[in-house]
């Protein structure tokens, strides 16, 4: 005899425990209005796919003061690496950029939502929405509005173009410098994408790869054969977005927020920031709605988020376009042009949740590299707009 579901209710459902989710409920029960948090993970903050970099600044505005647990250390240096195994230096003091322990950061930001009155609930999937509500593995819940915070896996079925293969293992090695991150682009071996480490202190980090068409596990194994001595602690697979925001954030009564909605960053694939910003919009329209009931606030999260950062991501997948289609030829030549001037220009200024202008920097294109500019062609006003 199939067993019957139960039906509660609850003024707003989020699936997915991540950043996005935790924060949209933080700001919706600090109204007063009921939230239930449900996370298909055995764990809030697991599997931890993300590198782990995110400005103080960011943080601060994500309401956000980070636990002891939680602060892992500052990245002083961000060192950038050729396909010919040139590179350069950029100093990152400046721009105050710090690697955190995303298992402990969403841990944090559950507390502040459970403190404010929402429930959390591990190992609980969703499955359906329906007429009343939505259906998880274990009970029907009705409710007001549903937000889908699952993640890449929302996105996968409206468009794989978008989404790249990733691999990051969490490491010990003497070769890993704290406060030193390392960025190494080759359009063979990493194609659209590059390999990274970031430090989580001295001989501690985690070394990533991701690219168009490869095996990610074989050409991060590769990386680490050459790196030298290391041990491996742990190891994530997971899809990256880096084709920027989908077309509607608003459906009916579903609310997309976080890498669902595709609010990682189009170069980096990052979105501590970018993404949390979108739960804490979401959060404070779905509140402003269910004290009105008119779609006009609903839609608020939308135009704010956008008006924040749609210029800047707009910006970024045109960089992405070029990065796609540079040969390391190119990329060899751009790094020849870099000069200190413009190394000393980007470590001064630059933001590190707003970078397109790093990027046009090093590009050259304000400059007089020609290379640059012959491939960009009628891109090179929208990325300079």
């Amino acid at each position: 005899m199939k067993k019957k579901l139960k039906s509660v209710y609850f003024d707003v459902v989020i699936a997915g425990g991540s950043i996005a989710g935790l924060l949209c409920a933080r700001e919706i029960t600090s109204e007063g209005f009921s939230v239930l948090v449900i996370e298909e993970d055995h764990e809030i903050g697991t599997p931890e796919h993300c590198g782990g970099l995110v400005s103080i600044a960011g943080l601060e505005e994500l309401g956000i003061i980070p636990f002891k647990k939680t602060y892992e250390h500052m990245i002083e240096f961000a060192k950038i690496t050729s396909p010919n195994g040139s590179s350069f230096t950029i100093n990152s003091k400046k721009q105050k950029v710090v690697e955190i322990s995303r298992r402990e950061l969403d841990k944090q930001i559950a507390f502040q939502a459970q403190k404010n009155g929402a429930v959390i609930k591990v190992r609980t999937s969703f499955q359906e929405i329906t007429d009343r509500g939505i259906r998880t593995n274990e009970e029907k819940i009705d409710c007001k509005i549903f937000v889908d915070a699952r993640g890449i896996s929302s996105l996968i079925q409206k468009d794989r173009n978008g989404i790249l293969s990733s691999a990051q293992y969490e490491i010990y090695a003497d070769w890993i410098k704290k406060g030193k991150v390392e960025v190494i682009f080759d359009q063979e071996k990493y194609p659209g994408f590059f390999a990274w480490v970031i430090p989580s202190n001295e001989g501690k980090g985690k070394i990533g790869v991701a690219g168009k068409g490869i095996n990610v596990s074989e050409t991060l194994e590769k990386i680490l054969e050459q790196k030298g001595n290391y041990s491996t602690i742990r190891k994530i697979f997971a899809p990256i977005w880096v084709n920027g925001p989908i077309e509607d954030f608003v459906e009916g009564k579903t609310v997309i927020i976080g890498d669902a909605a595709g609010q990682a960053k189009p170069t980096t694939a990052g979105g501590i920031f970018t993404s949390g910003m979108g739960g804490v919009y979401a959060g404070q329209a779905i509140s402003k709605f269910l004290k009105t009931n008119n779609r006009t606030d609903l839609n608020e999260y939308q135009k704010k988020w956008t008006d924040r950062f749609g210029n800047e991501f707009e910006k970024q997948v045109f960089a992405r376009k070029i990065l796609e289609r540079i040969d390391n030829k190119t990329i060899n030549k751009i790094f020849e042009s870099i000069t200190p001037e413009i190394i000393k220009d980007i470590s001064e200024k630059d933001d590190f949740d707003f970078h397109t202008s790093s990027i046009i920097k090093l590009l050259g294109i304000k400059g007089s590299i020609k290379t640059a500019q012959a491939l960009i062609g009628g891109e090179l006003k929208k990325l300079l707009d």
